[in-house]
Order: C-alpha cells, then structure tokens, then sequence
C-alpha cells in the first residue's frame, strides 16, 4: 500500500508501523525521485531504499511465522542443516539402544540355557557372557564416539565399528561356516606354502597339508591322510554331529551346531606335535592368487608361530577382516560425497559375515568399492587426473577381474570422468588403454582356460544336479530363453535375493541362522535414509551419470545370471540357480548414491546416530545365532 509522504509534496508519517511491526524512520525526502507505485509493497530483494533503515535480513528459521495466521513455505534449500542431535535425544538414542540390546540378550538367554540344560555343557555360559560383555563394550565404545565424542571422521568412525564387530562375526560364526569357504580356505592355504617356500601341490594337483590341520575338512578322520580316499571304517572322534554317517568326510563349520562350538574348546588352538604331510580332497579356487593374499598372510603367521589347526583358521579370517576394514577406510575418505552411504553397505550383517571369513568376496568389495571412490573423486572433486590415479584403477581391475569377471563391467564407471580432466582425448585415450588392457591381461593370464572350457564346449554338464546344463551357444542363439529364465529369477526369488544381500541367511546359506526380517526392514530404511538427500545438500550427480550407472548395474546383473544360468543350472529349472544376493553388495554403494534427488529430502537426526542402530542391530543379529546354534544339539 502507498505509504504518506511516498508521493512528493507528501509528508511524512511519523511512528507508522509496517505490517511486520517494525517503526517507520519519519524521514522519506530522500525518496522523492522514486515513483511509488500504488498498491505493490516493497519485495525484500530490492535495493534499500535511501533514508530508511530496513532490518537486516534474517536466516528462515523452520516453523517461524512470516505472516500472521500463515506459515511460512521455503525451498527445500533453505532448511537449515541440523548436523548434531541435541544432547538430550542422543543420550536417550545411545541409553535405549543398551537397554533393548540387554532385554534381547537376556531373552535369548533362555535359549542358551535350554540347550545347556539339554547337553549339559555350562561352559556355553561363559561364552555367551563373553559374547554380550564384548557387545556392550562395543555398543558403549562407537555410542561415546558417536555421540559424545563426535569429532572423529566417518571412516574412523567406520574401522572402529568394522574391527570390533568382525570380531563378533568372526567367533560366533566359526570358521568354514561362511559359503564356499572350504574352497577358499585351502586356495589361501597353497599360497601360503608358496609364500614359506614349500611344495604347496601333490602330484595330482591337490593341495599338500600339515597333518594336524587334516581334521578341518574330515572332522571323524574317514579318509586317508594320503589321498587315496576313504578309510576302511568311520573314525570316531566325537565332535560335532557325532552320529555321522561312515565314509562321510565332514567340514569343520559347514553344518553350524552346538557340536562346532564344542569341538573348537576341545581341541583350542595351540598344536597337537604332529607331525608329516596330508593331502587335500578340497579343490583349490582357480582364480588369481592376489585374491588369496591377506588370507595367506595370517595362515603363514599362525605356521610359523607353530599354532594348531584351529590358531591357523582364525589368524587367516583375521588378516581378511583387516584387510577389508583397511581398505573400506580408504574408500570412505577417497569418496567426495556419500561417505556414509558406502559405512552403510560395509556395516550390513552380510557384509561383516564375509569379511570374518576366508572369502574372496572380500577382495571383490573392497576393490570394486575402492574403484568407484576413485572414479567419483576425479569426477566431481579433483582438478585433474593425475599417472598415480591411472595406475590405481589399473592395479584394481587387474587384481579384481579375474576374482569374478563379470564386474569388469564397472570399469565403465570411469567414463563418469570428464575428458578434459586427462588433458585431452590422446590422455584419456592412453588411460582408457592402461585401465582395461590390465583387465584383459590378467583376463588372459588367469581365466583363459576356464573361459575357452564354457565357450567351446560342445555339450554342458550341470555335476552338482548331475543333469545335462546349457552351453555357450545355446545360449547365444536363444536369446529368448535367456530373457525368460532372468525374468522368472527376478520375479520368484527378487526378494531372497534382495534379503540374502543384506544378510537374511547367514552361515554356509542357513536359512534358520538368519536376520529377522524386521531387521531386514530396518537396514533398509537406513540405508534409504542415509541415500537420501539431506537439507542443504548439493546434488552433484546429474541425471545423465545415474542413468548410466543403473545402465551399469544393470548390465552387471545380467552378466552375473547369464554366467549362473551357463556354468550353475540345469536344462531342467524353471530359474537361474547359484545367484546370491551377496553377489550384489559391490554394486549397492553406487546405485544407492543415485538415490539422492531434490524431491525427498531427509529432516531427521544426521547420519551418524543411524550408523549407530545398524550397529547394534548387528550386535543383536550375532547374540541371536549364537543362542540359536546352542540349541541345535544333535
């Protein structure tokens, strides 16, 4: 509205408050050569006008009321950004996560009683109170970090969390219990005699052994230590499943019950002084040996320091936690943004289980993961990309692709870097030729038979189901079949496949050694969360870079079906069989960076108090197993 003394010759009106309250300065002569224009008030983006003193602009204070009656409706952008809960929410967050983890570990106490009731063994006492100290000393050490002490980077926060759960996993998942693990315990054994410069190979191929450490892949001592197959009667031990059918070789772990528990206390991890050579009946993993390399270290360490079978199983799943905890530290402080999106990913129940254990997952996830940090620092942080940036990626494709060479396909994250970072078309070009002729190298190196054994084979053969499979041809003619059977594996096992990623059965696939599926529902809306965009928040990615890594991902998981449905599933299955969901944790740190938009945008707490229930959600996940494998007595 045209205020008095706007008009010339007009007067001023003194002590005349403006719709928000504030006095008017009586003095308007300065404004006689602005025009008022009647009816239109003053927009808060023009400039001050002469002679009156404006309030300085404040900052929007969410909830503040502009005009009377109104609430005030801001862009997104301006939410201002809440980066530490109040002290009283985080100490009520840090004290009933405690509370509730002590009621859940008193719950399933029953459990551990009923079986010590069941088998008399009161020593499981003493193992599940070690158990629960080391869990609320972990809970209470990450909450003071968290919460209190909250000025620690997130990929510390990160390694403090990995190291002090693995352990958890790692002791309450025993080893060997992890899937495949076998095969990837004695790959890591042969290189470890390598390493000592002994002979690692019969002459048959398999892999030579101490004598002592035989009893890990036949636990009743059914076959001959020599190779030549089974022995004339059954041993029997004792130990776990003690009612083991004759001329069965069982797996330390493979079959998770009270018994496994038991046997471990018997035979400790010291050595038994004996002495010789045994051979393996367990085929080495033909892949690259720089897979094998942290799990060699340990089992090398545990010979030389003269450790028993047992010493020699946990040193080797401890250098791989080390190595993953060492490795995920680096990709979170590579990454520019998102850093608490992949601590997510590296803290799921799954993702913890596989690191404890001897498997070369491990090396896939760490490397894969380190990649794509790379690849998002020099495209939206660095200057320009430097030779020791180029060589990483190589190393990392040339260590990494012969593991699983379907994940070659992430090398394609690099072209999220612009060309003119490299300095040119002639760099990029070089860089490109560097990158993928290092996978192509080691491709060539490593898996050249086993890609000529599935390409020219004439007829497929399926040993497991002992039925006829499908060959490279067939398959490439028949495109049709191709698309059916990934599309009846989407739509009849998408969600095991989405819970298995997450953790839904752990142990060697054991779906009564699982997370609770309200767990399951809980990791996913933090990881949701922690994808989301927060207040004041940047959105870096454009749309063209998500489309390509879902384009990525995509292609990944067609890789990784096509190779299951070549090498894994008979002509018979009506569904791709040997797809896992922990197949996909090395995409999940990517596409769920993709997730961050500008139409959801999180208000809640920060990051860091949702780490924190992951956390102790996996504290639960293992306290839980460990008291229902006390009451699977056999």
């Amino acid at each position: 509205m045209p205020c008095g003394g706007d008009e010339p010759g007009g007067k001023g009106v003194p002590d005349r408050t403006d719709v928000l309250g504030k006095k008017a300065v009586p003095s308007r002569a300065d404004k006689l050569e602005r025009k008022a224009v009647p009816g239109m008030t003053d927009k808060p983006d023009k400039k001050a006008v002469p002679g009156r003193t404006d309030k300085p602009e404040k900052k929007a204070v969410p909830g503040r009321t502009d005009v009377p009656g109104k609430k005030a409706v801001r862009d997104r952008k301006d939410i201002p950004v809440r980066k530490h809960m109040p002290d009283r929410k985080r100490l009520a967050l840090w004290t009933g996560c405690g509370i509730v983890l002590l009621i859940l570990a008193s719950w399933h106490f029953l459990d551990v009683r009923a079986g010590v009731l069941e088998t008399g063994d009161r020593w499981l006492y003493g193992w599940y109170a070690a158990v629960c100290v080391w869990a609320g000393l972990t809970a209470s050490g990450l909450g003071y970090v968290i919460f209190v002490r909250d000025k620690w980077k997130m990929e510390q926060i990160f390694a403090a969390a990995s190291l002090s759960l693995g352990i958890l996993f790692l002791f309450i998942l025993p080893p060997l219990s992890a899937p495949d693990e076998v095969s990837h315990y004695i790959s890591a054994y042969q290189l470890s005699s390598h390493m000592m410069g002994r002979t690692a190979n019969a002459a048959d191929g398999h892999v030579l052994t101490r004598v002592q450490d035989a009893f890990i892949e036949d636990l009743y001592d059914v076959m001959e230590d020599d190779g030549s197959g089974y022995r004339d009667k059954a041993g029997s031990e004792g130990g776990e499943d003690s009612g083991a059918a004759a001329h069965q070789a069982v797996v330390l772990g493979q079959e998770l019950t009270e018994g496994t528990y038991r046997t471990i206390r018997e035979r400790g991890l010291g050595s038994t002084g004996e002495e010789g050579t045994a051979v393996s009946y367990q085929p080495p993993v033909r892949t690259t040996p720089l897979a094998y390399v942290p799990q060699a270290l340990g089992i090398t360490l545990a010979r030389v320091m003269g450790l028993g079978g047992l010493g020699l199983l946990y040193l080797g799943r401890l250098f791989n936690l080390m190595f993953f905890t060492a490795m995920g530290y680096l990709t979170i402080r590579r990454m520019p943004f998102g850093k608490e999106v992949a601590a997510g990913v590296f803290l799921l129940p799954m993702t913890l289980h596989l690191a404890s254990s001897f498997s070369y997952d491990v090396m896939i996830i760490s490397l894969s993961s380190y990649f794509a940090a790379v690849c998002l620092h020099l495209a939206y942080k660095a200057e320009k990309v430097h030779i020791w940036d180029v060589i990483q990626l190589a190393l990392v494709m040339g260590v990494m692709g012969p593991c699983k060479m379907v994940y070659g396909v992430i090398a394609g994250f690099c072209l999220l870097i612009p060309v003119r970072k490299f300095g040119g078309w002639g760099k990029w070009a070089a860089s490109a030729a560097a990158v993928l002729g290092a996978f192509g190298a080691a491709m060539v190196l490593v898996n050249r038979q086993t890609v000529a054994m599935y390409t020219e084979a004439s007829e497929g053969y399926i040993s497991w189901a002992e039925e006829t499979g499908y060959t490279f041809a067939q398959l490439l003619h028949s495109p049709l079949l191709v698309l059916k059977m990934c599309y009846n594996t989407l739509m009849w096992q998408g969600e095991k496949l989405y819970s298995g990623m997450l953790g839904e059965s752990l142990g060697n696939m054991d779906a009564v050694l699982n997370t609770p599926y309200v767990v399951i529902l809980g990791l996913t809306a933090i990881l949701l969360m922690l994808a989301f965009r927060k207040p004041g928040e940047s959105i870096v990615m454009k749309m063209g870079s998500r489309i390509w890594i879902w384009f990525l991902c995509f292609l990944c998981l067609g890789a990784l079906m096509f190779s299951m449905l070549l090498a894994w599933t008979p002509v018979t299955s009506n569904v791709i069989n040997g797809v896992q969901g922990r197949y996909l944790l090395p995409l999940l740190p990517m596409f769920l960076l993709t997730l961050k938009n500008d139409k959801v945008v999180r208000t809640d707490c920060g990051d860091r108090p949702l780490l924190y229930l992951m956390m102790v959600m996996d504290m639960y996940v293992v306290i839980r197993i460990f008291s229902i494998v006390c009451l699977r007595v056999s």
